[in-house]
């Protein structure tokens, strides 16, 4: 009897990653795992004109202000209208919230209502689309908590701690399809000769220390003394401590972050004078990716406190963002109570 030996992790595309996932939890109807394969499909609509966006008609600005105060793309609308299309209809949710809405986004009557909740940022980075700057989208998913019906903002306005599953997808020199549903963090990379995700970073663990720090240090006279002074502490010379840190800053969240979940180090949008609760909305940016670098073995702060412990009042709420290697954090967190 010829033996075929195992398959290597080239192998693995996302659909079978899925639904091996699936099979390991006996009970499992199929609903989440179809959100993930219909939140894929999604992802590779937006890629396509994301790669050929100078070639037609989709670079710049709408006549569109969203709900946080940016001039909406035309990416920015594709996206989000993409995302929303393929999702609306599949009997897994009981409704949606998307960061370029003001309220929440609701099933049509005409297609069943599931018992999970979707929340995404369509195309975090914008501002950097017509400078063909790595740009991505941000995923997160709950249970619902409500009985039955379409959803309310009780399902929506949950802690990052009850997520079942987030996610994001890296639109740069390759695409990249990264989550988690709490067994590990998987990256599945664009092979376009076969149009599959393929395994490219099986189960991405964050290092606990790192020597980058990442932050728009044009913000630096805006921001409190103690985030000065930690940034003041990062670049001091100490070989003992690994220091000076390099800095970069790429300027799109989820590009930033992506790199921060490799190399190790920390990201982070502090408050300051213009932003005193910080630039970031919690529920479509820090709890998505706070959950990534925390099933990854990193950490993600509000400075004070654990990001996934905050309980949201408001659906387009910003909170400010530590994110990245667990000793970072900490130690971010100990300048910003007073304590370094």
């Amino acid at each position: 009897m010829t033996t075929i030996p195992p398959s290597p992790s080239k192998f693995m595309t996302l659909e079978r990653h899925i639904s091996e996932g699936e099979r390991a939890h006996p009970g499992a109807t199929g609903e989440f795992s179809a959100i993930l394969h219909s939140l894929s499909l999604a992802a590779k609509l937006v890629w396509r004109e994301v790669t050929k966006a100078g070639l037609v008609n989709i670079l710049g600005k709408t006549d569109r202000m969203n709900i946080s105060g940016d001039i909406v793309k035309k990416l920015d609308e594709f996206a989000d209208i993409t995302i929303y299309r393929a999702m609306d209809h599949g009997g897994h949710l009981c409704v949606m919230a998307s960061e370029e809405n003001e309220d929440l986004l609701q099933i049509p009557e005409e297609h069943p209502q599931g018992k999970y909740v979707l929340l995404y940022d369509p195309l975090d980075g914008s501002s950097n689309i017509d400078a063909n700057v790595t740009i991505g989208s941000i995923f997160s998913i709950f249970r619902r908590v409500t009985a039955s019906g379409a959803g309310t903002m009780e399902d929506v306005l949950q802690p990052g701690s009850r997520q079942v599953a987030a996610g994001y997808v890296l639109y740069g020199s390759s695409m990249m399809f990264v989550y988690c549903s709490g067994h590990g963090v998987h990256g599945f990379t664009l092979d376009p000769t076969v149009g599959e995700f393929l395994l490219s970073h099986e189960n991405i663990r964050i290092p606990d220390r790192g020597s980058i720090y990442s932050v728009n240090e044009g913000n630096y006279r805006r921001w409190g003394e103690q985030v000065r002074r930690y940034v003041d502490y990062l670049k001091e010379e100490d070989r003992a401590t690994g220091r000076p840190y390099s800095l970069r800053y790429i300027g799109s969240l989820v590009a930033d972050v992506h790199r921060t979940l490799l190399y190790g180090g920390i990201y982070f949008y502090p408050p300051d004078s213009r932003n005193p609760n910080g630039k970031l909305r919690l529920m479509y940016e820090n709890n998505p990716l706070a959950f990534i670098v925390e099933s990854a073995g990193g950490a993600a702060s509000d400075g004070h406190g654990r990001t996934l412990d905050i309980q949201p009042t408001a659906l387009h709420e910003r909170s400010p963002l530590f994110l990245g290697s667990r000793e970072e954090v900490k130690l971010v967190e100990e300048f910003l109570s007073g304590r370094r």
